[in-house]
């Protein structure tokens, strides 16, 4: 691929899992999977682009951005990209003012739907059968353009059964030139027969050196953004050394976007922190009644990250997560009954299992937050 079209296209990681791809033999289906925020739906997006891409033979100059499908790609709308995600990750998708003569026009329903404007409901966090059924159906019809046809779905393990079952079906007997690229951050999450019938393909987490680098360069993007290194370190390590993530949550902040699940998570999580790091004078109560409101995966991975260290340290280990906190951590670990412990990282795995529809957050998060204390207990 050129330097041009790799420049801030795909991540710095991610390029050996790239170069490794031919799209002259790639299968009817991929499943890349990894962790949450490291780049995947950017690989995704510029890997349609490439399979629809109209200029140059060579995959090492696709995408070329400037042919027209390039240009329909670009401005979202394509007529052989079909993306299948929920309400709230459609902010993610390209879209812009261009449109070809020949390009199909988008009704103000459709762009409401994309922009996030049309409504003030709630958005939807799951992918339902409806959706599923709509994005599949014209499958056995010929592309609009001759060549390939792309459909993305992201996050795979956000599709209800039902919409799992319809996606199943056309795994099974895929139409000639459709390319069906899914993402999931949790693959352990993902149907058995789902999985079988794709490529996997394993997205690496950046070692931290080369993630804190790119974030660095992505920080000008924040006009008027200043924060000490110190401050982007620490806030890396808690999301887990997951770079987009992080840029994410940083651009939300900064933004003051109080709606925004990256900036109320960051800030849910240091306040779970901070009543975490007090073990047993924490105020379990306290704790819930100020972070509910957050996306309870994120507090759920929050309290894995920080038992996951305190559990390394007890064992001579170096914290992973939250390496400024370390003293605290070795306090903790020597204070911890590790059977107890051990008791509550099981609960949290299994609380993960159920995440994406969560009963009664609060009262989940005060029972978790509450055996978590009692970890502490003589």
């Amino acid at each position: 691929m050129s330097a041009n079209a790799m420049s801030k296209k795909i991540a710095p990681w991610l390029e050996p899992l790239w170069k490794a791809l031919d799209l002259q033999s790639l299968p009817n289906a991929i499943l890349l999977h990894g962790q949450s925020g490291i780049g995947k739906f950017a690989f995704s997006l510029e890997l349609s682009k490439a399979l629809l891409c109209e200029g140059p033979d060579s995959f090492d100059q696709k995408p070329c951005g400037q042919c027209e499908a390039c240009r329909w790609f670009a401005s979202g709308n394509h007529p052989d990209f079909i993306s299948l995600l929920p309400e709230t990750h459609r902010k993610l998708l390209p879209h812009g003012d261009f449109e070809s003569e020949d390009a199909p026009k988008k009704t103000k329903a459709s762009r409401e739907d994309v922009d996030g404007e049309g409504s003030d409901k709630k958005e939807k966090k799951n992918i339902s059968i409806e959706e599923a059924r709509n994005a599949i159906e014209g499958l056995s019809i010929g592309t609009h353009r001759g060549g390939n046809r792309v459909i993305l779905i992201y996050p795979l393990e956000l599709l209800r059964s039902d919409a799992a079952n319809t996606l199943l079906k056309s795994l099974e007997e895929p139409p000639a030139g459709t390319i069906f690229i899914l993402l999931a951050d949790r693959l352990d999450r993902v149907l058995p027969t789902i999985r079988s019938r794709c490529r996997l393909l394993a997205a690496p987490r950046p070692d931290r050196l080369l993630g804190l680098e790119w974030l660095r360069t992505q920080l000008p993007r924040i006009d008027g953004l200043k924060m000490a290194d110190a401050d982007i370190e620490s806030i890396y390590d808690e999301q887990g050394g997951a770079p987009y993530a992080v840029f994410d949550s940083l651009l939300a902040r900064h933004q003051r976007d109080d709606k925004d699940e990256f900036g109320i998570a960051i800030q849910a999580s240091r306040y779970l922190l901070q009543s975490m790091s007090q073990g047993l004078r924490m105020n379990w109560l306290d704790a819930a009644e100020k972070t509910h409101k957050a996306q309870f995966s994120a507090l759920l991975a929050t309290m894995q990250r920080w038992v996951a260290d305190v559990q390394a340290v007890g064992q001579g280990a170096s914290p992973r997560y939250y390496p400024k906190h370390e003293s605290t951590l070795r306090g903790l670990s020597q204070q911890a009954r590790p059977a107890k412990l051990l008791r509550f990282w099981k609960s949290l795995v299994q609380a993960r299992r159920s995440e994406n529809h969560p009963l009664a957050t609060r009262v989940q998060l005060e029972a978790l937050l509450s055996q978590y204390q009692q970890a502490f207990e003589a």
